[in-house]
């Protein structure tokens, strides 16, 4: 394998990895407060369409990504209504938003499907895209890829160092203790969500307007469930749900790698790879559940009203 072909592959993984990295860093932070929010799909394939419709009718690539965070913090605002507002049960309410978001953008996106749109080109940077292996992986990325280079910067620091981590993390482990101290629980968990969902509606705009420029109907393919295993994969922690997206990339584009050098083997079954790792991964994990719930936010998932 010569250089010039590791230096596709792990260009091409780096771009099919920022999808999962950008829903997944949303999906982070919400269950870090302890909302498990399953709709990720479903605000995906919603700002993907949004986000397509607003660039295709205006020309502005940029406003379509806006457009699109947008819709995936409505539908996100909708999940807050109905599982924190109303205290729903917070799985129930996460399927449900998956088929509404589904739904929905099938039904707004019937007249786009197909239709071209010049999406986001890669921009080289001088000198740093001409450095051998790593090059055009960090260096030769379209602006949105870039930009979730310093959204991942910006959500680790937030959670590591930042006092606002600390809360989002208070909120999650013990509401009634973060209560008790006079913070809002509620609040902190809605604009949780709320970020949630404006990184789905962001991750679905990458895949509408850089990865491939157009608007077909599921085009996430399953990338919103992928992200949620990838949360409990990574254990909850930023630096390793880096490595797990680009290697989720990194096995869905191994049927082309395949092709590239000459491997006989059905390219049906190695684009397979992503779904059979998300279910192996989940399997192992699960054979260690005493484990994976030390690293889990403590009240993930369970209803919280004050003065309970």
């Amino acid at each position: 394998m010569d250089l010039d072909l590791l230096t596709n592959i792990f260009y091409a993984m780096v771009r099919t990895g920022t999808p999962l990295l950008l829903v997944a860093l949303g999906e982070l932070v919400c269950e870090k407060s302890g909302v498990l929010n399953l709709g990720q799909e479903g605000m995906m394939l919603f700002g993907a369409v949004v986000g397509f419709i607003a660039a295709f009718a205006t020309g502005n690539l940029w406003l379509g990504v806006l457009l699109a965070m947008a819709a995936g913090m409505l539908l996100s605002a909708l999940f807050a209504l109905v599982a924190l507002g109303f205290n729903a049960n917070q799985v129930a309410t996460g399927l449900a938003l998956t088929i509404f978001g589904v739904g929905l953008s099938t039904f707004v996106g019937a007249a786009w499907v197909g239709k071209p749109l010049a999406g986001f080109e890669p921009i080289a940077i001088p000198l740093l895209s001409d450095i051998p292996l790593i090059g055009r992986m960090l260096f030769a990325q379209d602006l949105l890829v870039y930009l979730s280079f310093a959204l991942f910067a910006g959500v680790a620091w937030v959670l590591l160092r930042s006092r606002i981590g600390l809360i989002i993390q208070a909120v999650g482990e013990n509401p009634d203790a973060a209560s008790a101290m006079g913070l809002p629980v509620l609040r902190v968990r809605t604009l949780a969500v709320l970020f949630g969902g404006a990184m789905a509606g962001m991750a679905g705009a990458y895949l509408s307007l850089a990865y491939t420029p157009m608007w077909a109907e599921n085009m996430t393919a399953g990338r919103g469930w992928i992200a949620l295993a990838l949360v409990v994969f990574a254990s909850w922690r930023v630096f390793r749900l880096l490595l797990g997206a680009y290697l989720f990339g990194l096995a869905s584009i191994l049927h082309l790698v395949a092709q590239g050098i000459g491997l006989s083997i059905p390219a049906n079954l190695l684009a397979m790879l992503p779904y059979v790792a998300t279910i192996v991964v989940l399997v192992i994990l699960s054979r260690d559940a005493i484990k994976t719930r030390l690293y889990a936010p403590v009240s993930l998932g369970q209803p919280w009203q004050p003065g309970r």
